[in-house]
């Protein structure tokens, strides 16, 4: 298939990509509350003529899938995307600010929509030039988690789609992540271990509330708190192998509400990422420990709530086939193979427990202009240039992927 002549077809609906990634940019909706979001992700697929669905989740249903049939049959490949922004007070005075207050898209997923729907399109345009079917994904949730109205089980977006069934079928899957440490037009992919098993963590402490000239008739939950965050820390540091990566990180802490009354409960949040499985469940089993201490130290009781996470490892096929993708897009001097992983997280690993697949890393920096932030800084933005890279790597990843004859690795 000439990949150009779609290639062609983006470039000359360039401005309109860019004002859609703005569009999404000034209206950043946080987890699960997405629905304006998916609305219009769903509203593009189907002016693309793809079979859309809606409300996909078995637990939230706030997923969209798009589903483009090739004229012929063949394999069935799935490009994902998240939609959800971050909790942060945008400080960009950019004119495609965030238009709500302490919501912004700091990690680049009006990025991540924007390019898959724009490779949603371009693909669109071949069809008929197709063998096989591409599903496009997008989720919600992927920053974090929340407990599940059927269960009560912590869930980000990523499990909720992939326990709905939407990988049973697929033979590759790829995601893209927007990274302020590559410059714009350069492109990079782990060579196995990409990201960390990112679990999240929630524990609320419970005790008696009382005056302070009387703490000996009540518990005292904020002690609780403060003594599970330390003697966490310190477990921690001892209980796993120096030379493995792991780290343990507290977001939050909240107990009491004035300032002269034992506080009657308290609530800890954080994350903890490894590598190792067995790590994983090892840190899970001394937080739940020391909590337990920590509350039974002080009169009062617990409660722990976990998502447990899962470390993206990427595939030996999938990662040549990004590389050589990468290399007709961008050029051979422009890709990175890394062998060095991140703690940072990501809940696309659960899609590549259903199918072999990697994740791509897409430069968006540019030091001229200033865009220099980290993933997660008030002031992130990204060289808009990079989304039609990202939408031709899509597209040219997808096309290669379904010629390959023997099953994925």
């Amino acid at each position: 298939m000439d990949t150009e002549s779609i290639f062609a077809l983006l470039e000359e609906r360039a401005d309109e990509w860019i004002a859609l990634r703005r569009e999404f940019h000034r209206h950043p909706e946080l987890m699960y509350d997405v629905d304006w979001t998916a609305a219009q992700v769903a509203d593009q697929l189907e002016r693309f003529g793809l079979e859309v669905h809606r409300n996909v989740g078995n637990h939230f249903g706030k997923g969209v899938v798009g589903i483009l049939h090739g004229a012929f049959p063949g394999k069935t490949i799935l490009l994902r995307s998240d939609m959800d922004a971050l909790p942060i007070m945008e400080r960009n005075e950019t004119e495609y600010r965030s238009e709500v207050d302490g919501k912004m898209h700091a990690c680049g997923h009006d990025a991540h929509m924007t390019m898959l729907l724009a490779a949603a399109f371009g693909l669109s345009q071949a069809r008929d030039q197709l063998a096989g079917t591409i599903k496009f994904v997008f989720q919600p949730a992927e920053e974090g988690a929340v407990n599940s109205p059927i269960d009560g089980e912590l869930r980000s977006g990523g499990r909720d789609l992939v326990e709905s069934g939407v990988a049973d079928d697929v033979s590759a899957a790829f995601a893209f992540h927007v990274w302020p440490d590559l410059s714009v037009g350069r492109m990079a992919v782990h060579r196995n271990r990409a990201m960390a098993a990112s679990t999240h963590f929630r524990v609320s402490f419970q005790g008696i509330s009382g005056h302070h000239g009387a703490p000996h008739l009540a518990a005292d939950a904020l002690m609780m708190a403060a003594q599970f965050v330390m003697d966490a820390k310190a477990a921690i540091a001892s209980a796993v192998n120096p030379l493995e990566p792991a780290v343990l990180s507290f977001g939050s802490i909240q107990a009491g509400t004035v300032i002269n009354a034992i506080a009657e409960s308290g609530e800890v949040s954080g994350t903890y990422r490894a590598y190792e499985p067995e790590t994983v469940l090892r840190i899970r089993a001394i937080l739940e420990r020391c909590a337990e201490s920590s509350a039974s130290l002080y009169g009062g009781t617990s409660t722990a709530w976990f998502r447990m996470g899962k470390a993206l490892i990427n595939t030996d096929s999938a990662v040549q086939m990004a590389v050589e993708a990468g290399t007709k897009v961008l050029g051979a001097e422009q890709i990175a193979v890394l062998d060095t992983p991140s703690l940072a997280g990501e809940d696309f690993a659960y899609f590549l427990d259903k199918a072999p697949g990697a994740m791509l890393l897409i430069g968006i920096r540019n030091e001229q202009r200033g865009i220099t932030f980290p993933l997660h800084h008030p002031e992130f933005d990204l060289d808009e240039s990079a989304l039609l890279i990202g939408a031709r790597l899509y597209i040219q990843l997808a096309v290669e992927s379904l010629l390959v004859e023997e099953e994925w690795q």
